[in-house]
């Protein structure tokens, strides 16, 4: 199968579009042996009446089969009813001989956010498992499901984004096709590729790039995208799944880590004081890690009496320990009672092992940011330590989690999401969103830990701790619930056997 991927076109009669580019990609696509073509959304730019007249004359030039997904431009205006009217259905199936395309509609009218509501997340889950048979499962809609680096306040993704990614890794969906930020993109996500197109023919480029289209080749080994620019230049990036799923380690165990996350500790009803007791007891009688993590969101409030109960509480906990605050850690005295109680968050380097603490919680909001210095330092130290093996840490989620109103917490996810990614970073530790998720994203493990003792958490396991075992050749996750001590697996991942120190 070859298809080839279009998005964010923005047809106007303004000077938003620029048709050249446009009938230079469409030449293209034309001479060349695809089998599909599919746009995934802003065909229009502001969603009118003579836009989508405009718009309905130039798709045709497409002579190939082709989808179409709405986007938040086109939706505009009440667009998405003359999205029928000239374009086509705003949400469907396309099968082909061994595979199946489903596409739907992500937009919310004048808005740029995107959302696949409750009864459109009932279709797709009942599409997916009526196709599950097909070998190949491409999903198609406007909006990214993963932060992308280069697009300035990385803050508008789906709102049920973590929901969405569950869904597809869970029903084995191998390609899934977007656009929207305008850059173009491709990560694998466990086995799903995930490919952004960037923008075919809008003057808006991002970065000073340059209008481009994405060609997806799908075969019996996997999935190749190579992104192809006007300039003629092009990147490609080819994924293979990873079979089997299910791994045994063969070395022995090197470190085992416990990542907590959102114990809240305070005086209220919803701080669960004996769930963190029994786990603080189980955490130094049964599993004996080589060091505690917490990941945010010590105290409910940045106040005085919080922090000396947490002290009581953090102060039983054997062995080495990491503390990053999180956001309601450095409300009202926060900041300060932070550093006098725990400390500042330190670079810790155990044998072979190196821990880089990141901050990311911000005065009185929940929406986090690294910044363009951290990000420096993030890339320095993780250079400065790649003969180790490197554990990154902070508050803030990097990938969506599931059950959580996603709109991407942390602001400049997307370029911290590059830097990990593209240093190949062994490990990262997140705790933001009361619910665990743990997601391989390229070649890099991402572990999201729930809440540890708030009862205002997402995980229907309920409160919780993370139990990481680091292994000669992999790293093995589980999830423990913090009062009955029942585990469950989060996942399990080969390490890159180029490790200097393997």
């Amino acid at each position: 199968m070859l298809i080839a991927h279009i998005s964010d076109t923005h047809i106007t009669n303004e000077v938003a579009f620029k048709s050249y580019a446009y009938d230079l990609i469409v030449n293209e696509i034309n001479t060349k042996p695809f089998d599909l073509v599919v746009h995934t959304g802003d065909v229009t730019n502001n969603g009118l009446r003579e836009e989508y007249e405009h718009a309905s004359y130039l798709i045709k030039k497409i002579e190939k089969p082709l989808v179409v997904v709405p986007g938040n431009h086109d939706a505009r205006n009440v667009g998405y009813e003359l999205f029928e009217k000239y374009i086509g259905p705003l949400y469907g199936v396309y099968e082909f001989d061994n595979g199946v395309i489903i596409w739907l509609d992500s937009t919310i009218p004048d808005l740029s956010d995107g959302r696949v509501g409750g009864y459109k997340f009932k279709w797709l889950k009942e599409k997916l498992e009526a196709y599950s048979h097909k070998k190949i499962k491409i999903v198609a809609a406007h909006h990214h499901l993963v932060p992308l680096p280069d697009t300035g306040r990385e803050r508008n993704v789906l709102f049920n984004a973590g929901d969405v990614l569950d869904l597809l890794l869970t029903h084995e969906v191998t390609l899934y096709m977007c656009g929207h930020k305008h850059v173009p993109n491709v990560y694998r996500v466990e086995d799903l590729v995930v490919d952004n197109a960037g923008c075919a023919s809008c003057r808006k480029t991002r970065k000073g790039d340059v209008n481009s289209y994405n060609i997806v080749k799908i075969t019996d080994k996997g999935v190749k995208v190579v992104i192809r620019r006007l300039t003629g230049d092009e990147e490609s990036k080819e994924h293979n799944p990873i079979r089997p799923k299910i791994f045994i380690p063969r070395g022995r165990r090197l470190l085992r880590i416990v990542q907590i996350s959102e114990s809240n500790v305070s005086d209220r009803v919803y701080f669960r004081k004996r769930t963190l007791e029994n786990a603080i007891k189980a955490i130094n009688e049964k599993y004996k890690p080589d060091i505690v993590i917490h990941c945010g969101d010590v105290v409910e409030k940045g106040i005085e009496r919080y922090y000396e109960k947490a002290m009581e509480y953090y102060e039983k906990v054997k062995g080495e320990k990491i503390i990053v605050p999180g956001h309601n850690d450095i409300s009202y005295l926060g900041y300060e009672l932070f550093r006098e109680y725990f400390g500042e968050p330190e670079v810790l380097e155990l044998g072979d092992f190196v821990f880089i603490p990141i901050l990311s919680a911000q005065y009185e909001t929940q929406i986090g940011v690294v910044g363009r210095t951290g990000q420096k330092m993030l890339s320095r130290m993780l250079e400065e330590f790649r003969e180790k093996f490197r554990i990154v840490i902070m508050h803030h989620n990097l990938v969506p989690v599931p059950g959580v109103k996603e709109i991407g917490y942390l602001e400049d996810a997307g370029n911290v999401l590059k830097i990990i990614t593209e240093n190949e970073t062994e490990l990262t530790l997140t705790g933001h969103g009361g619910n665990t998720s743990a997601v391989k994203v390229e070649k890099s493990p991402i572990i999201n830990a729930g809440s540890i003792s708030w009862e205002l958490h997402r995980n229907p396991f309920g409160n919780s701790f993370n139990i990481i075992d680091i292994y000669e050749d992999m790293v093995v996750a589980f999830e423990i619930q913090a009062t009955w001590g029942s585990r469950k697996v989060l996942g399990m991942w080969k390490i890159k056997s180029e490790i200097p120190w393997l």
